[in-house]
């Protein structure tokens, strides 16, 4: 993955970095009201290496809102929900985080968030703007340069679907929850009992979501094991995009074909498939990279047909990211208040210029060959069914969607909607579907020509 070289060169930069440094000052004490991660039941004697943070962010989804953190190594954990005021607790054991006892900006359902030392360990607190629950925690195993990462799903809820019982996530409850671990499933811990008189709302009633710490047997193929996807329908709601001659909207169009191409590469059984939307909502463009970026995409492939102003041009066409808006996109990455997630699974803010420079270039090249290599491979099997266009259908241009620098991205140009002829194929089922059909035969070719570069 284009993730990999980065890596290895920032592994190489921060080992010198911490030989150079000496040795690191002991954690701070927690302050008086801050809220933090506690260890678990996790034996570690004092000279015991503390698991240490690589990369934590957000991301905000049009449905919950997701916090990813890369660790040296995996863990048990714990996250309880609570009220008065709203917020949801994670125990975990006593890390080395650099961001320790600071209070970090939230995004989406989190206001926002801060991680300290307590006595058994440390504790993760985030405070929400209202109830919400845990849809998902679980933890991903070490894969393609990533190292472990813990993943926690909110969705907000009703006040009175809080009360009734906020428990969405049992640590080995679900085969998928925690990939290759196999592990018996956990007892649930009872809530505290009420105090006495009980009033009618129980104030920080919590439920306690265990997860155990991984064992060293791994499971066959398990399901996070499958590339993910990331179709980006464009346009939605407000935003109609290009009007067809015959008068339908581009924003219609696009999510047909990505409800089309899903359905086609879920029947497959090799990938597992998310949109970026799913209904005729407005998106905003770097929103939509960020959706790839959270969901950890292997591949993102943004769908659009647009129009221009004569009608005998017709054709489908693939969008890679052009060299000079890379070279924009990496200055502006390379911005101090950038750094921290310019690049999955590297928090570069520590570093110099220089070196921050050199990571996001190598990360983006890399991603950006990938990003060729399957627009050349789309092309290949989409062209034996579909209409291309004519004039070198592999295009280079800035889009904005094209800018995660460690997603394989490409936009898809369907068709022109100006064109009374691919107008009409685009609203035709038969024809979206032999695009589904084709674009998903190159997207196995891609994976395929990918698992083989893999040693």
């Amino acid at each position: 993955m284009p993730r990999f070289l980065a890596l290895v060169v920032a592994v190489a930069v921060l080992l010198g970095a911490a030989w150079s440094a000496g040795t690191p000052s002991p954690a701070r004490a927690a302050a008086p009201n801050s809220q933090t991660t506690a260890a678990l039941p996790l034996p570690l004697g004092p000279s015991a290496a503390r698991p240490a943070v690589i990369d934590a962010r957000l991301g905000v989804h049009p449905d919950k809102t997701r916090f990813v953190l890369e660790v040296s190594e995996a863990f048990a954990f714990r996250v309880t929900t609570e009220a008065d005021p709203y917020r949801v607790s994670v125990d975990l054991p006593d890390l080395a985080w650099a961001k320790a006892g600071e209070t970090q900006a939230g995004r989406g359902l989190v206001q926002r968030y801060r991680y300290g030392p307590t006595a058994g360990g440390g504790r993760l607190v985030f405070e929400t703007g209202g109830p919400v629950r845990v849809r998902e925690a679980y933890i991903i195993p070490p894969r393609e340069g990533h190292r472990p990462r813990l993943v926690i799903d909110l969705e907000g809820v009703s006040r009175a679907e809080f009360d009734r019982g906020r428990r969405t996530v049992e640590g080995g409850e679900e085969p998928k929850v925690v990939p290759a671990v196999a592990a018996p499933p956990p007892a649930v811990l009872a809530p505290p009992p009420p105090p006495a008189p009980a009033p009618a709302v129980q104030p920080a009633r919590a439920v306690v979501v265990p997860v155990p710490p991984p064992q060293p047997q791994a499971r066959p193929a398990p399901a996070r094991d499958k590339p993910m996807i990331v179709i980006d329908p464009g346009h939605g709601g407000e935003d109609p995009g290009a009007i067809g001659v015959s008068g339908g909207y581009e924003k219609e169009i696009t999510l047909a074909v990505a409800r089309e191409l899903r359905q086609q590469l879920e029947a497959t059984g090799r990938y597992r498939v998310r949109l970026t939307r799913d209904k005729d909502v407005f998106i905003r463009l770097r929103e939509r990279v960020a959706i790839a970026r959270d969901a950890d995409a292997d591949l993102f492939i943004s769908l659009h047909a647009d129009s221009i102003g004569t009608n005998n041009v017709r054709g489908l066409s693939i969008y890679t990211l052009s060299d000079k808006a890379s070279d924009r996109e990496a200055e502006m990455l390379a911005a101090k208040e950038n750094r921290a997630d310019a690049i999955a699974g590297l928090d570069l803010s520590a570093e110099n210029d220089l070196v921050a420079s050199i990571l996001i270039d190598l990360a983006q090249r890399d991603t950006m060959n990938h990003s060729k290599r399957f627009a050349g491979m789309a092309l290949e099997h989409v062209g034996k069914e579909i209409t291309l266009l004519p004039s070198k259908p592999h295009r280079q241009a800035g889009f904005a969607v094209l800018t995660a620098p460690d997603v394989p991205s490409v936009l898809v140009e369907m068709g022109y909607l100006s064109s009374p002829q691919d107008a009409s194929l685009l609203n035709s089922h038969q024809h979206r579907e032999r695009l589904a059909r084709s674009m998903t035969r190159g997207i196995d070719a891609y994976f395929k020509w990918l698992g083989g570069r893999r040693p």
